[in-house]
């Protein structure tokens, strides 16, 4: 895989991200800040690093099980191996202007 393709997989990545949204919350996970870490190896493996606004989130399996299937369906993607990550704590300095916007913070 070239740099070209692997960085078009990493945007459609992004892009299939921002269709994940937690059930309590009207703004994707991407632009929640929940997202850490999107790693594409060569192989076409990703490793994906991501959090919960809280760590007892009650749709957590949902949203896990969510961000797998939407994003092994991206042609290119073979694996994925989703860290669920505490590390740092996810706050609301971590969202999107957009997100802010959307969800009242200014």
């Amino acid at each position: 895989m070239t740099q070209e393709e692997k960085l078009k997989i990493e945007e459609r990545i992004i892009d299939v991200l921002k269709t994940v949204y937690d059930p309590e919350i009207p703004v994707n996970i991407y632009d929640l800040g929940l997202i850490y870490k999107v790693d594409l190896h060569e192989d076409g493996t990703l490793d994906l690093d991501m959090t919960f606004t809280a760590p007892a989130c009650p749709a957590a399996d949902f949203i896990l099980e969510d961000v797998r299937t939407k994003v092994e369906s991206i042609e290119g993607v073979t694996a994925s191996n989703i860290e669920l990550v505490f590390e740092p704590a996810w706050d609301q300095s971590m969202m999107s202007y957009e997100a802010r916007v959307e969800l009242g913070f200014e």
